[in-house]
């Protein structure tokens, strides 16, 4: 591994669990970011001294993103000790958190997201959940594109015409939800997680995907489609192509105490979405800018892709990405596609911290005084 290299891996933040924020709870890690739960007496805190437009006894917590870099549901390295990827974390960060910003100024919804203290860090609202994956297609490609060339035409109960190409773009855009988590006792709906699920499935059971009421449901699709189109067009001002994403909602309670449904996890990033060049697709050819390209490269990386793509296959694949180093260039390759794609989102050029754990604390302890 050349200097350009080993200074890469020596910058990546592969761990976020292991920060000393006081909490009394145990730390949330997920494939990508970590939750640190805050006790009652420091949310409330926080929310007073920050007047934070959340109910005043609202559970807060710190959630801090790492450079993992998850695809296939695994997590993947490459050689020298290269557990993540240069950037990614402040990149995914700063996309979210710009299109966030976006969707609140239109009078769309407000996010989980009340601060951002570091770039690798959000101070965010406890949400309760919505347990659909809401997933936005404008383009037939991927698994979609799979299916249909198998014959399938009835996607999540909508009726798609015969004739489509690979990578058209579709009549309209395409709502195709699926289950977040494994639901149990929905007549219809296997018990499995990432089930495709219908608009019929959602409106007879809402109770049981989370929602409120059955009218939030209009309300969710409306937030989906007004937050798709902002993020296309303000992509189709850069040339980029906004292709198919997923978002998420909850619902978490205002500063008068309601229930509100708002956006939450991350949005039009890289990892949740397609994203293409304007002008290579003018000429008939598909270039990624986001983590699809990795996905595509680590298909052709195997002899066997199949381990991939076969959910039964899963005890091999995660001993596959567990036992390979994959070249240091495919890590870097995602890194500079996901540091460009920031920098022409949000007009900023994102930086990369030599230290941002030591970084992270200082703020933390300086600014929230949340270090134990």
């Amino acid at each position: 591994m050349n200097a350009k290299q080993t200074g890469a891996t020596a910058k990546v933040m592969a761990a976020s669990n292991d920060l000393p924020i006081r909490t009394s709870q145990p730390v949330h890690s997920g494939k990508v970011r970590s939750v640190y739960w805050l006790d009652r007496a420091d949310s409330e805190r926080l929310v007073a001294q920050n007047d934070y437009a959340v109910a005043a006894d609202a559970e807060l917590a710190v959630m801090v993103i790492s450079d993992r870099l998850s695809a296939f549901e695994c997590i993947w390295r490459a050689e020298g000790g290269m557990a993540g990827v240069p950037g990614k974390g402040a990149a995914l960060n700063a996309i979210s958190s710009f299109w966030f910003d976006k969707f609140r100024a239109q009078g769309l919804a407000r996010s989980h997201i009340l601060d951002v203290p570091h770039p690798l860090v959000w101070i965010v609202q406890k949400a309760e959940p919505v347990l659909i994956e809401a997933i936005a297609r404008q383009y037939i490609t991927g698994s979609m594109w799979r299916a249909y060339a198998k014959g399938e035409r009835n996607f999540c109960g909508i009726a798609i015409p015969d004739g489509l190409t690979r990578d058209q773009k579709l009549p309209e855009l395409l709502i195709t939800p699926s289950t977040k988590g494994i639901l149990q006792g929905i007549p219809g709906v296997p018990e499995a997680d990432d089930v495709n699920v219908t608009r019929a499935d959602i409106e007879s059971n809402y109770a049981a995907f989370n929602f409120d009421r059955v009218e939030d449901i209009d309300h969710y699709e409306h937030l989906l489609r007004q937050g798709f189109s902002l993020i296309g067009q303000h992509l189709a001002t850069l040339d980029q192509i906004f292709v198919d994403t997923k978002f998420e909602f909850g619902y978490a309670r205002n500063k008068a105490g309601q229930r509100e449904l708002i956006y939450m996890d991350e949005v039009g990033t890289p990892d949740s979405s397609r994203i293409w060049d304007g002008s290579a697709f003018r000429e008939g050819k598909v270039i990624e800018q986001s983590k699809e390209g990795f996905r595509q490269r680590l298909l052709n990386y195997f002899d066997e892709p199949d381990i991939l793509l076969d959910k039964n296959r899963m005890p091999e694949r995660l001993a596959l990405a567990k036992n390979t180093a994959l070249p240091a260039e495919m890590m870097l390759e995602v890194s500079r596609t996901y540091l460009d794609i920031a920098a022409k989102i949000t007009g900023k050029t994102i930086s990369v911290s030599d230290d941002p754990k030591a970084e992270i604390v200082e703020v933390l302890d300086a600014r929230y005084g949340l270090v134990r």
